[in-house]
């Protein structure tokens, strides 16, 4: 089923005090294919939604008696499957806290708001909306399943052993069941991370970069199925704690923060936390938000955790984030090339970093996936054994203590490759270099 589907069925409900403001949201979504209802008052949209069902609740924050906040908390309780999006200004902030954690809201939006991202995220939230229903259907149908098995035990049992074989194949797909819809809780927070990077530019948007990550980490090192979800819905939300900032801080390296930025950037750990806890799939991965920026010397944020007391997954989550954020230009002035973020991740193990763990995530990222961030086919990972003449080196290659041995770009003959072979042994050292083949060779042509 597409998309399309649920949003066509829709009914919204658009509640404010303001006739203009409702004018506004009815142009922009004239050519959109809702049914629309609206209501000034928080009472009168109570009294409208017990005559006729909606499945989306649009509601100012600020209004005369009921205010949005807890309107769309009374929704919450009376009808849970209506989803809740609040229109807030950047004065709110109380009321949005409070609609957050009594109204259990799917967003909130600032106002003024951008017609096109309002749209985007009306149709996300009637997509979530249908995933989540399919969801409920699944489990219906589990727990019907399941008590129908119970029956055919009490009272079939002579037939339950003749087809011992087929029970246990349904019971192998039930499970399977179970476990697809707690990857869709996964699904779901990577969607959500895709609208938090709608508020940074392309080229310093992470999400993605740190999701790949550590799956590939989890993969790897074959961490369970519960670590592996909680590691990558952390990984799509740990910035969700930013959502509340303008578009200049958001867009500010962390180092050229100063004194209230600063302090405003040392809360959004706890704030992403704080935001997550009322909803139970994530609250384990909310926890390992909160922690990410903790530090293994007990100096980093907002607990100042040392050492194996900070969780295993917000070690990993710290390594994958400074890493995607050092290229991106997001902790430095100066953005640094993948090699550069590596060799600054290994100066700092044991002070910023599980210096084990370190090791480890830097083997990842130089030999078991170089492609999470380059994603380019035509370069190689190879060792000096491996290099050919003709190659052309597609990254800078640096010694054991950070010296430049090789500049990108590089061609390689014969006497150099003689040379690195030489060197590596001098040192003591095994190197891996990036390289792309020459046009039309394949690895190991001769």
């Amino acid at each position: 089923m597409t998309s399309a589907t649920p949003a066509s069925l829709a009914t919204l409900l658009l509640v404010d005090d303001e006739d203009n403001i409702l004018n506004s949201l009815r142009r922009v979504l004239r050519n959109e294919p809702y049914r629309l209802l609206t209501a000034g008052s928080g009472e009168a949209a109570l009294a409208l939604l017990e005559q006729q069902s909606a499945d989306l609740v649009i509601s100012d924050a600020r209004m005369p008696g009921m205010d949005g906040a807890t309107l769309l908390a009374e929704v919450q309780q009376r009808w849970p499957q209506c989803l809740r999006i609040l229109l807030t200004g950047y004065a709110d902030i109380t009321t949005t806290v409070k609609a957050i954690n009594e109204g259990q809201i799917y967003r909130y939006i600032s106002k003024p708001w951008d017609d096109g991202e309002l749209r985007l995220i009306i149709r996300q939230a009637l997509a979530f909306q249908h995933s989540e229903r399919e969801r409920l259907r699944l489990e219906a149908l589990t727990r019907e399943q399941n008590e129908r098995l119970q029956e055919l035990n009490a009272t079939l049992e002579q037939r339950v052993r003749d087809r011992t074989a087929e029970l246990e194949q349904t019971a192998d797909m039930l499970d399977l069941a179970y476990a697809e819809m707690r990857r869709s809780y996964v699904t779901a927070t990577e969607v959500f991370a895709n609208l938090v990077g709608q508020r940074l530019s392309k080229e310093r948007q992470t999400n993605t970069q740190v999701i790949a990550l550590v799956k590939a980490f989890a993969e790897h090192h074959r961490l369970d199925e519960r670590s592996s979800n909680d590691l990558a819905m952390a990984a799509a939300l740990y910035n969700i704690g930013k959502l509340t900032w303008d578009d200049h801080l958001l867009s500010r390296p962390s180092d050229t923060l100063y004194k209230e930025e600063r302090t405003r950037y040392r809360q959004y750990p706890a704030l992403g936390e704080s935001l997550l806890m009322t909803l139970e799939p994530v609250q384990d991965a909310g926890r390992l938000i909160r922690h990410h920026q903790e530090r293994w010397d007990g100096n980093g944020f907002p607990d100042r955790l040392e050492g194996v007391a900070i969780p295993f997954g917000s070690r990993l989550l710290k390594l994958a984030v400074d890493f995607i954020e050092l290229q991106r230009g997001l902790v430095l002035e100066r953005r640094l090339n993948r090699d550069e973020a590596l060799l600054l991740i290994k100066k700092y193990a044991g002070r910023l970093y599980d210096p084990e763990l370190c090791d480890t995530f830097i083997e990842l990222c130089t030999s078991l996936a170089p492609d999470l961030v380059l994603a380019d086919a035509s370069i190689l990972a190879v060792d000096t054994r491996r290099l050919e003449p003709g190659m052309l080196l597609a990254r800078n290659l640096h010694a054991e203590n950070g010296m430049l041995l090789l500049n990108e770009g590089k061609p390689l003959t014969r006497a150099l490759i003689d040379k690195l072979i030489a060197f590596e042994a001098s040192e003591g050292g095994r190197y891996t270099l990036f390289v792309r083949k020459p046009d039309g060779a394949q690895p190991g042509d001769a």
